[in-house]
């Protein structure tokens, strides 16, 4: 905690009063009070109002600019309204009249400090479902961090975008990605699974029709291109489109417009859309099976996805995030791999990609007993593939590389008794540093400094 205020002997009274619950600082300039909080990790700044010549709202605007999860209980002896309405406004937790009652300001820095671990943690579980669900893809390889990238670069454009690699290796996630963290999120995701629809069906399914455009259309149908409104519209397999298609979904793409089975009225195309395939396109189109115009003018961007036997540097953070989400959705308590199951894991090939990965740990999560996953909880394709031998035992590569990390700072946290420096000493990281990893760990809440 920093107090800021240009009366050296308040600082030091409340310094004395407020040392036994938190750790005090105080600066009387207002220059000398942002080099500190510069150097240091402040949580919170008990600040006067006006300090000598200097108007503390704009001393609340510099430490909200430097750092806005710093809180702030701003101190005045004037009873200006109008001030503490603005500093509220800019983000103070508070404003109390001097002089201070010392028993309700250690209860508003309670207040300040346990919202700031609230807001800390509300961050962090944001940051982390947002990650998962608007990505839902896993890993640090090269190839998926280049995946990341275009996932980003795309999101707010309308480029078409063509997703290859085998079945299995996460091309819809992708599609899904790009949809939900771009600016038609809001509108609907529609996937269409090009091999399952019957050849004589599709300008139906697409398009639409009208009442009695055909035996058997007893009513009006809209088709996915329009039901789709302005969301995306994923063709996943293209490669499986009949030709005779092929040409009206290029007249689509290339006019922005469709008309329904039987009506005179074109629709506009608001969807993006966005192909996916597992299939050698250049070598459809060099059979005749596939239109190079069209191909063209789905493959603007090219996202490929390696299959999983090509990123095996991947296949822990994969493992540590089925197991997590099938801990949840089965209420179970599995910690990890055992050295066996773990090292199979890694040398397996997957022909099935990570969703041949993830049907393994969904299945091995459902039949282990116990809080390790063994070899003989795997299915039986993988264990032939690569027979266990020896005793399974837990193993430390079982568990994350995220949970050794934290059980390291904890166990120093303990030892120096929660004091930041010494604990920031012995693990060879800033202060600062050591207040993220604080923070991402959710541990802020233990943290008594302030």
């Amino acid at each position: 905690m920093l107090i800021i205020d240009d009366e050296k002997s308040i600082c030091v009274s409340l310094s004395l009063a407020l040392q036994v619950e938190f750790d005090v600082s105080w600066e009387s300039s207002p220059l000398a009070a942002m080099d500190y909080i510069r150097g240091h990790h402040v949580a919170l700044v008990l600040l006067d109002m006006v300090i000598g010549e200097t108007d503390g709202i704009e001393v609340l605007k510099a430490i909200k600019e430097y750092n806005r999860d710093i809180a702030v209980i701003m101190m005045t002896a004037f009873g200006d309204i109008r001030s503490s309405v603005s500093a509220m406004k800019l983000g103070a937790f508070n404003y109390l009249p001097k002089p201070l009652d010392i028993e309700e300001l250690q209860i508003h820095i309670r207040q300040a400090l346990e919202m700031r671990r609230l807001n800390a943690k509300v961050d962090y579980l944001s940051h982390q479902l947002t990650e998962r669900y608007q990505h839902g893809i896993v890993g640090g390889s090269p190839s998926i961090r280049r995946v990341y990238e275009l996932i980003d670069k795309l999101k707010d454009v309308d480029s078409p975008v063509a997703i290859t690699g085998e079945s299995g290796t996460g091309k819809e996630l992708v599609a899904k990605a790009i949809h939900y963290s771009g600016k038609r999120k809001t509108e609907p995701f529609v996937a269409i699974n090009c091999s399952a629809i019957p050849e004589g069906l599709f300008e139906g399914e697409f398009f639409g029709h009208m009442r009695g455009s055909f035996t058997g259309a007893i009513s009006n149908q809209v088709g996915k291109l329009e039901s789709v409104g302005g969301g995306t519209i994923m063709l996943d397999e293209i490669g499986d489109l009949p030709l005779g298609f092929q040409g009206k979904l290029l007249r689509v793409l290339q006019e922005k417009n469709f008309t329904p089975i039987g009506s005179n009225k074109a629709r506009s195309l608001e969807a993006r859309v966005i192909a996916a395939t597992n299939r050698n396109i250049p070598a459809l189109i060099a059979g005749g099976q596939f239109r190079e115009d069209l191909y063209y003018r789905i493959n603007v961007v090219e996202i490929k996805m390696s299959p999983l036997r090509d990123r095996k540097a991947d296949i822990p953070a994969l493992c540590e995030y089925f197991i997590k989400k099938n801990n949840v959705q089965q209420s179970k308590q599995v910690k990890g791999l055992t050295r066996k199951a773990d090292d199979l894991l890694r040398d397996y090939d997957y022909p099935g990609n990570v969703r041949e990965l993830a049907n393994a740990l969904e299945y091995a999560s459902i039949v282990c007993d116990g809080e390790w996953i063994g070899c003989g909880d795997l299915p039986d394709r993988m264990t032939k593939a690569a027979a266990c031998r020896g005793p399974d035992a837990p193993d430390p590569r079982g568990k994350s590389l995220r949970e050794a990390e934290r059980e390291v700072i904890e166990a120093a946290y303990s030892k120096h008794d929660g004091r930041r420096s010494e604990i920031a000493r012995e693990l060879g990281i800033s202060e600062r540093g050591l207040w993220n990893k604080l923070k991402e760990y959710g541990l802020i809440g233990r943290d008594r400094d302030a």
